[in-house]
């Protein structure tokens, strides 16, 4: 359930009603679900810095990344097609 409390530190006159914004301070209580294009855009772009995380990881810990690379190619030479 979402938060509906109103904003009562927008106003200056302590009124605790938001004075003249008609709907465009409850905003950010509530978002429209996002579409399949802008959830492939934020995947694609959580997937490149995950990518880059790992690239940076290998090479600040060589001998881990061979490790871990020997271990993808063991996991490969025994997967059955």
């Amino acid at each position: 359930m979402p938060d509906t409390q109103p904003n009562e530190t927008s106003t200056s006159d302590g009124s605790g009603t938001s004075s003249g914004s008609d709907g465009s301070g409850g905003s950010e209580a509530y978002e429209a679900p996002e579409t399949a294009a802008q959830r492939r855009a934020r995947r694609a772009q959580f997937l490149r810095d995950l990518n880059e995380a790992r690239e940076l990881r290998d090479r600040v810990q060589p001998r881990r990344a061979r490790a871990a690379r020997m271990r993808q190619q063991m996991r490969m030479r025994t997967f059955r097609w």
